[in-house]
């Protein structure tokens, strides 16, 4: 795991514990979900449509860049 996210809509609705995962694959988003039964698990929160679902993930991504962004240049002045 990368990183948990909460992203808010509108400034009206949160949706806390998006996860950023790096699989076999490359990074991913998960969306927050419970443990049910025999270890399946069920997202407690997802959005309805392909077209929401990757407007999501690229805006945590596009935030997440950025984060990284920042780390690494204030790294780079500590260094300085």
């Amino acid at each position: 795991m990368k990183a948990v996210v909460s992203v808010t809509f509108d400034d009206e609705f949160v949706v806390h514990d998006i996860k950023i995962i790096e699989g076999q694959n490359g990074l991913f988003v998960a969306m927050p979900s419970r443990k049910m039964g025999e270890g399946d698990f069920r997202d407690i929160a997802h959005p309805l449509t392909s077209e929401t679902r990757n407007r999501i993930k690229d805006a945590i991504f596009a935030e997440y860049d950025k984060v990284l962004e920042e780390k690494a240049d204030a790294a780079e002045e500590i260094a300085e």
